[in-house]
C-alpha cells in the first residue's frame, strides 16, 4: 500500500477529479517535478507537469448548464421486431373436481392418527420420567 505524499489528504485518492475551469485549483498538490530526459531534445516541455484528467471526451459545459441534463431520448423498436411464433402452447387442461366431504373425512382421520402418536408419545415420557424420579428418590 502506498502513502500519499504532500499536503493531501488520505481522502484524496478515492475522490473523483473535478472537470471544469477551477479543477486545477482544486488538484491536490503535485508531488516533485521530474527532470526531463537527458538527450538532444528540439524544445523544453512547456505547460503543467502533469494535466487534469478528463472523464469524458465531449465538450466542456460552461456557465450555468453544469449538472445532470437527463438520460438520452429513447426511440421505439421497429415494428415487427420479434421473431415468429410458430408454435402455440396447449390451454390448460381442466382439474378434476374434487369431493369436500370425503376431503373433511380424510382430514379427521388423519388427525386421530396424530392425536393417538402424540398420546403414546406422552404416556411414555410419563413412564420413564416416573421411573428416573423414583431412582432419584429411593
Amino acid at each position: 500500500m502506498t502513502t500519499p505524499s504532500g499536503g493531501s489528504t488520505p481522502d484524496d485518492y478515492w475522490r473523483r477529479p473535478d472537470t471544469g475551469d477551477d479543477a486545477v485549483a482544486d488538484q491536490p498538490p503535485a508531488g516533485p517535478a521530474t527532470t526531463p530526459p537527458t538527450g538532444p531534445t528540439s524544445q523544453p516541455p512547456t505547460g503543467p507537469s502533469n494535466p487534469p484528467p478528463r472523464e469524458h471526451a465531449g465538450p466542456v459545459p460552461t456557465g450555468s448548464t453544469i449538472g445532470y441534463s437527463g438520460p438520452p431520448p429513447s426511440l421505439p423498436p421497429p415494428a415487427g421486431w420479434r421473431p415468429p411464433v410458430h408454435l402455440q402452447p396447449a390451454s390448460p387442461r381442466q382439474l378434476p373436481p374434487q369431493d369436500m366431504a370425503d376431503l373433511d373425512a380424510v382430514e379427521q382421520r388423519s388427525q386421530r392418527v396424530t392425536y393417538g402418536f402424540g398420546a403414546a408419545a406422552g404416556v411414555v415420557l410419563l413412564v420413564l420420567l416416573c421411573l428416573l424420579c423414583s431412582r432419584v428418590i429411593f
